[in-house]
Parts: structure tokens; sequence; C-alpha cells
């Protein structure tokens, strides 16, 4: 089976007339007829949205509308940094089941409101400050380049957006390509971990090894990797490549996203590494060989 998304996957997009929200949603129905079935707007419901290569969608005034009407199961969220949470919180509200949230800068506690809704309804949120998810050949929700991917056996799940990129450019060279591809984002409070989607991954048959790409700040990595070792315990378990982005970070500095900051003496890039070693993954000396270090996992 495919992970959270596939060829049957029907798509709202929130903020779908803003220039970003038309670029990607372009991008999205050029690959693989990805199902984008309509746009979100309170003010523009009745209308239409239309590309630039004569592709339109039909406009709702809200979530709830778009999803009767089109019986989608997933939002995807272009809106500007002072209006995502609320436009999060109305797919919440109208049971979307998947919602993934491209948006970056959102205050952190907007999130936090957010998450606590969340963590109360159905939902599944992906981000926020994140570039979505691709089950190749398949659906393609978010900003990846869909150019890269090639239908595979290598579950890629990473904080970081360019450094998800890199893992799946190097699994298509090596040939072993992805079953799907998820970047969880970098913000300090998001809607779904490393655990939600390794679980996820561990319980596919299609997916027979996995990358992980974490980064400093936090301590994702180090749960991820006990929820690992634990797991193998109960005889669960899967080949493993990683890697740990800002090793060179000094402490108290933001690098990159707003969670990856080194405070207090934890979150730094060598105990996430030995965490991940300790549960059994190959930690990649660099993101260019990280397609690599799995072949050499996966040889034995």
């Amino acid at each position: 089976m495919s992970i959270l998304i596939n060829k049957n996957t029907k798509i709202l997009v929130q903020g779908l007339t803003g220039k970003t929200g038309t670029f990607h949603t372009e991008q999205a129905l050029a690959y693989h007829g990805t199902q984008m079935v309509g746009g979100i707007h309170p003010k523009k419901g009745g209308e239409s949205w239309s590309g630039s290569k004569g592709e339109s969608l039909p406009i709702f005034a809200s979530v709830a509308e778009g999803k009767e009407k089109t019986g989608a199961d997933a939002s995807v969220v272009y809106v500007p940094p002072a209006g995502a949470a609320a436009a999060i919180i109305e797919a919440i509200d109208a049971e979307i089941p998947l919602i993934v949230c491209i948006t970056e800068g959102i205050p952190v506690m907007d999130m936090v409101k957010v998450k606590a809704k969340l963590d109360k309804s159905k939902s599944r949120l992906i981000g926020p400050n994140c570039p979505g998810l691709v089950t190749p050949d398949e659906c393609k929700i978010g900003i990846m380049p869909g150019s890269i991917f090639r239908k595979g056996s290598v579950g890629v799940v990473s904080r970081s957006g360019t450094l998800t990129y890199e893992a799946v450019f190097q699994t298509s060279n090596a040939g072993l390509g992805q079953t799907t591809a998820v970047g969880i984002g970098g913000d300090p409070v998001k809607g779904t971990e490393f655990i939600d989607v390794l679980e996820m991954f561990l319980a596919d048959d299609e997916t027979q090894s996995i990358i992980m790409i974490g980064e400093i700040g936090g301590s994702a990595e180090e749960d991820a990797a006990q929820f690992l070792r634990d797991e193998a315990k109960r005889g669960r378990s899967k080949p493993m490549a990683g890697f740990i982005a800002g090793r060179t970070a000094p402490a108290g500095r933001t690098m990159g996203h707003a969670g990856a900051v080194i405070s207090g003496g934890k979150g730094g890039a060598e105990d996430k590494i030995a965490a991940m070693e300790a549960a059994g993954i190959r930690v990649s000396p660099s993101p260019a060989r990280l397609g690599q270090t799995l072949l050499e996992v996966l040889k034995g």
C-alpha cells in the first residue's frame, strides 16, 4: 500500500489563488494526474481558478463546502503566515483526514493552538514549514520536484526540505527508488514526527528500507531511535541509513529551521548520531552519500 497518499487522493488547495498556490498546483496537476479537485477562498466561492496551461478548478467558500462537493480527503495550505493557522484549523473542523501545510514562519503560539485542536481530532497534519510528500508516479502534495522521484522500495522521512530532495535523488540514482517521501518540517511545533512516519514505513510491505534525515535541535531523532530499538526487540526492523544536518553549528544559534537550535546542552548533532547508530541506523558522512550508504547496508 502507499503511505498517506496515492493516485486516488483528492486534494483541496487553501491559498490556491495566490502566486505560490497557483505555481505548485500547476506542478501537481502535471505530476501523473495528481487529483487537485478545488481551491478555497472565502470571498471567491463560486468562481473558478485557471492555470497557465488551461487548467481549471472550482473555488469554494469554505473547506467544508469543498469537501462536501468534491469528496476531498486531503488539503494543502499555501496561506501566508498570519492566516495559516486559521486555515489549518478550518481544515481540522471540516474533518479533512490529511492536511499538509507548506507555509514557513507561522508564529509558534499559533501552532500551539493548532496542536491542541489537532490532538483531539481525526486529522493528520504534515508540517508546517515542510516540502510536503510524494508517492512516486501517483500523487504529489507540496513543493518537491517530481522529476527526481522513481517508484521503488525506500521510505524517506526528513526534517529538512532540501535534504529530502537529496535523499530522493540519491536513491533514484542508486536504482532503489522510493515508496513515499515525507518532509515533516523543521518547526519546533508540528503535526507529524519521525515516529509517526517510521511506524507507517515499518508496517508497509512495499517499503523495504528507510532513510531518516534529522538535524540539530530538539529530541525527535533520539525519540525515534528509542522507538526503533523498542520495535527491533519485538522483531520489527528494516535496513536504515540516516544523516544529521548541522554538525558544525554553534550552540545557541538557529540554523535554517526555527527548530534547529542547540540550547541547554541538548539537541547536538553528535548525540543524535550516537542514538541513531545505537538503533542500527548507518549514518552517512555526507548527504551526497546517502544512496551509497543505504546500498552498503543492503549488501550487508
